[in-house]
C-alpha cells in the first residue's frame, strides 16, 4: 500500500464497509447540491432517516429478503460532507445497477458543478471511476490504461500518484479500491473514512429500477 492509499486502508471486506464491497455499492461526490436534490435526480423516493452505515446495510439485507429475486429498487443514503470549496453531498448507493455508472444520473447531478463516483461490482473484482464537469464525462476508466473521457490524459499525474498504472497493469497487490478513493479525495478534498460512513446520519431513498438507465425516470 502506497502513502497515498494507506488513509483507505479500512476499506476491507472484514470491516463493516465490506457489506457494501459484497452487496455492489455506488459512492458519488456532489460540489455545492443540496442532498435532497442529490436523491431527486436519482428519482429515489424518500424513505426515512438512518442512523450509521450498520443500520444502512441492514436496511438493504432487508429490502433484499423482501424478493425472491433481485428487488426493483436500490438504497441510497445521502450526507453533507466538507470538501474543497464548500459542501459536498455524499451519496452512497447499494446494490442495484449503480448510480455512478449511470451517464444520465451523473450529467445530471453535475449540471453547473463537479461529480466524481466511486463504484464496486458486486462479487467481481471491478472498480470504476468517473469524473464529470457540468454534465460532461472528463475521464471515466476500469482500468486506468483504458480511459474514455473528453480529457482521458488529464489525470495521469494523480493517477500514478496514488500507486496506479495510467499505461498498463498494476504491480500485483495494488489496493486498487483504496487507490480510486484516494483518488477521489484528489478532486473533491473529501477525504472519506470508515468513522464518517459508520457514524452518519443518513437521509434515505429507494431509487426504482430504470432510473440508471439512460431513459430512466426522475431525472
Amino acid at each position: 500500500m502506497t502513502s497515498a492509499t494507506a488513509d483507505y486502508g479500512w476499506i476491507s471486506p472484514s470491516a463493516p464497509f465490506g457489506y457494501a464491497l459484497g452487496a455492489g455499492y455506488s459512492l458519488v461526490l456532489v460540489r455545492g447540491t443540496d442532498p435532497e436534490d442529490v436523491l431527486r435526480h436519482a428519482g429515489a423516493e424518500p424513505d426515512g432517516v438512518l442512523n450509521g452505515f450498520g443500520a444502512l446495510a441492514a436496511e438493504h439485507a432487508d429490502l433484499l429478503d423482501e424478493y425472491d429475486g433481485w428487488p426493483d429498487s436500490t438504497l441510497a443514503g445521502v450526507i453533507t460532507v466538507p470538501g474543497e470549496g464548500g459542501e459536498w453531498t455524499l451519496l452512497l448507493e447499494l446494490g442495484g445497477d449503480a448510480l455512478g455508472l449511470s451517464p444520465r444520473f451523473m450529467e445530471a447531478v453535475s449540471a453547473g458543478t463537479r461529480a466524481v463516483s466511486v463504484t464496486g461490482n458486486a462479487g467481481k473484482p471491478m472498480t470504476f471511476l468517473h469524473w464529470y464537469e457540468d454534465r460532461a464525462l472528463r475521464t471515466g476508466f476500469e482500468h486506468p490504461a483504458h480511459r474514455e473521457g473528453a480529457t482521458p490524459d488529464a489525470l495521469t499525474a494523480l493517477i500514478t500518484a496514488v500507486g496506479l498504472n495510467p499505461v498498463g497493469d498494476e504491480p500485483a497487490g495494488t489496493d486498487r479500491t483504496a487507490a480510486f478513493f484516494a483518488l477521489a479525495e484528489r478532486l473533491t478534498g473529501v477525504r472519506i473514512t470508515g468513522e464518517l460512513l459508520d457514524q452518519a446520519v443518513y437521509r434515505t431513498g429507494l431509487v426504482p429500477e430504470g432510473t440508471h438507465d439512460e431513459d430512466g425516470p426522475g431525472l
